[in-house]
């Protein structure tokens, strides 16, 4: 993605610099101060940098908010601010009228670095422009009001690009409350007196989200909308949907005390875009598409739910869902219930469902996850003997295998790149042509490609003869999957990131 000014936030020279600007205001605000401050006052600032970066990160460990470390900057950031504003009060006097304003500035600062630093991480908000439209909830391109869509009716050509319409669901069944959602309409949507029956695929972003970041950040408008030029203005609708309730509850699409989050996208939007939008209420015709918890979620929804959900893309998501240890799992996402995390991991679902007679899937993850890592004490194992283990690469890899005992046609894909919104956008691009083929045409076989690192795996025909479904034969399926390559490729279609 090109940034205007190349004003890149997550990996460009905006963050480092204005990082190393704010280090210099803080050694200007301390500067030259009495031997009684640096032998009482400055001890006493650092001892609340430390207390507070080093609690910070222990609490943010137990949360499990993140199933991933944050970067030991993150938590140097956050001694530096706590550091700043002792120091803002202990130093407040025998300084300087402009010192003290500086220094009263520099905590602020301070947060924006920590800002930065979490955004560097988790890829966030990649540029200016973007923050500043975050910010001011700025429409996105070709947004209109649900009022104005009769009236566009045999008025958008298929050249034309789609439209976006806000949406608020009724939360009628799941009881789970969220945010606006928002509907992608293609031009083929607007041909004819009444709306044609198209596919629709649900859009699930990451823990950290809002319902309209597939669409500001994870470029899936531009994609979709390439796709409908090409196609002669036919294209899926996308649903962007709100998984989490508010921006930082991850709640992995289950039910539980976080919300009803499952329910609210089985039993509330996949109805509500059947009504309202006049889509395809044929399962085949339906599919999901997430990224980190939301590629969890496309799995988990696929295979519990094959009756509603056919296709599934996950990008560089979990075994499962999960948030800790299968302990720490268990307690936080539904309340001490075991059976609950049974119901909802993916790897026990396929262990105890029939043979799947058409459900399909496209895992795709980043290279700098496919370091081949063993997992770590304590971390959650998946379904049978032996788990889902290892990197987030080489885990896909095992559920692919897994699936294809239970006949999901199913493929692995690795390129370069980190977790990121960035890389999300891309793995989009990859997977679109076939995801909106699948949903497109039911009935035609429309696998996926090859996995890039491993041949085809035998069970990529619907009509493959039904395996023997037991724990030997899956726990064969996961001693068959290989290490992850000492080499990688990107996958199958290469596109400019």
């Amino acid at each position: 993605m090109n940034h205007p000014l190349g004003l890149s936030l997550v990996d460009g020279w905006l963050p480092a610099t204005f990082q190393v600007l704010v280090v210099g205001v803080l050694l200007v605000v301390i500067g030259r101060r009495t031997g009684a401050f640096w032998a009482r006052r400055f001890p006493v600032c650092l001892a609340v940098g430390v207390v507070v970066a080093v609690g910070s990160l222990l609490a943010f460990d137990d949360s499990g908010m993140a199933s991933e470390h944050a970067p030991a900057l993150l938590w140097a950031w956050v001694g530096v601010t706590a550091a700043a504003a002792a120091l803002a009060v202990l130093g407040w006097g025998a300084v300087r009228w402009w010192r003290r304003v500086l220094s009263v500035a520099a905590v602020p600062l301070c947060v924006l670095c920590v800002g930065l630093v979490v955004n560097e991480w988790v890829g966030y908000v990649p540029s200016v422009d973007e923050a500043v439209a975050q910010v001011s909830a700025a429409a996105v391109p070709h947004q209109v009001g649900a009022g104005v869509l009769p009236e566009l009716r045999n008025t958008v050509a298929p050249t034309d690009d789609g439209r976006v319409v806000e949406v608020t669901i009724p939360d009628t069944v799941s009881g789970f409350r969220h945010r606006t959602e928002y509907v992608y309409l293609p031009p083929a949507w607007f041909a004819g007196p009444t709306p044609p029956a198209l596919p629709a695929l649900i859009m699930i972003g990451g823990e950290f989200n809002t319902p309209v970041d597939w669409l500001r950040i994870g470029g899936a408008q531009a994609t979709v909308d390439a796709y409908a030029h090409a196609h002669g203005g036919v294209a899926p609708i996308l649903v962007f949907v709100d998984a989490g309730g508010a921006f930082a509850t991850d709640t992995e699409c289950v039910d539980g005390p976080r919300g009803r989050s499952a329910s609210h996208l089985v039993d509330d939007v996949r109805p509500y875009v059947v009504d309202r939008f006049g889509a395809s209420a044929d399962p085949r015709q339906w599919g999901v598409a997430g990224f980190s918890m939301g590629g969890t979620c496309a799995l988990d929804l696929a295979v519990m739910h094959p009756e509603l959900f056919d296709t599934f893309e996950d990008i560089a998501g979990d075994a499962g869902p999960e948030v800790g240890s299968k302990a720490e799992t268990i307690a936080r996402l539904y309340g001490g219930d075991a059976a609950a995390w049974a119901r909802f991991d993916p790897v026990t679902v396929l262990d105890g469902h029939a043979r799947y007679a058409d459900t399909a899937g496209w895992f795709e993850n980043n290279s700098a996850a496919d370091a081949d890592v063993s997992s770590t004490p304590g971390s959650v194992v998946h379904g049978v003997p032996g788990g889902v283990t290892g990197s987030p690469a080489r885990q896909a890899r095992q559920l692919c295998a897994l699936a294809g005992v239970d006949g999901i046609t199913c493929s692995t894909q690795t390129r370069p790149g980190s977790h990121t919104w960035k890389f999300a956008a891309v793995a989009f691009t990859d997977a679109l042509p076939w995801l909106a083929d699948r949903v497109l045409h039911p009935g035609a076989y429309q696998p996926p490609p090859p996995s890039v690192d491993r041949p085809a795996p035998p069970h990529a025909g619907r009509a493959h003869t039904a395996h023997a479904r037991s724990v030997p034969v899956r726990a064969a399926a996961l001693r068959a999957v290989p290490p992850a390559p000492a080499a990688r490729h990107a996958g199958p279609v290469v596109r400019p990131t």
